[in-house]
């Protein structure tokens, strides 16, 4: 049992989140330099990975972006090789913006290293502690998504 209080615990917790989230930061800033791309880029990448495909007022929302801002992001991927445009098979009068073999193939090779180095960390703990970690991050994520929204409504606001 620890000997730290509880307040001095959630202190070195919340020091914690901090440093992960830097850390993390600093491994998307490492992987953005290796793609030859922005920080924007690699995030409207990643969108994309995860969706398999999505129209651009998708990923608008989904990044966050402006409509100006998520076409030129298309464009320089584009550019890039990284993402293309096509129609959507199912309703041929929408356009859905794709990743490349090459980026897919690229982005594996930066970022599949960390599946069994995460893996192996995680297999030190039992079921309990998993899922108590997974309801953390849930939290963690729907906190940090209402925080999003909140500074937004701060700009909008000006």
């Amino acid at each position: 049992m620890s000997k730290q209080s509880r307040d001095e615990l959630t202190a070195a917790i919340a020091a914690a989140v901090i440093r992960f989230q830097d850390a993390t930061d600093r491994v998307d800033a490492a992987a953005a330099q290796a793609l030859g791309v922005n920080r924007t880029d690699l995030l409207c990448i990643g969108l994309l990975l995860r969706g398999g495909g999505m129209t651009a007022g998708e990923l608008a929302t989904a990044a966050g972006l402006s409509p100006a801002a998520t076409t030129a992001a298309i464009e320089r991927l584009e550019a890039a090789g990284y993402a293309g445009r096509t129609r959507d098979e199912v309703d041929r009068r929408r356009v859905l913006v794709r990743p490349t073999a090459s980026v897919e193939k690229r982005t594996s090779e930066l970022y599949d290293p960390l599946r069994p180095a995460g893996t192996a960390r995680l297999n030190r703990y039992n079921r309990a502690e998993l899922e108590l970690i997974l309801d953390f991050l849930d939290q963690g994520e729907k906190l940090q998504n209402q925080q999003a929204d909140r500074i937004r409504a701060l700009d909008a606001d000006e």
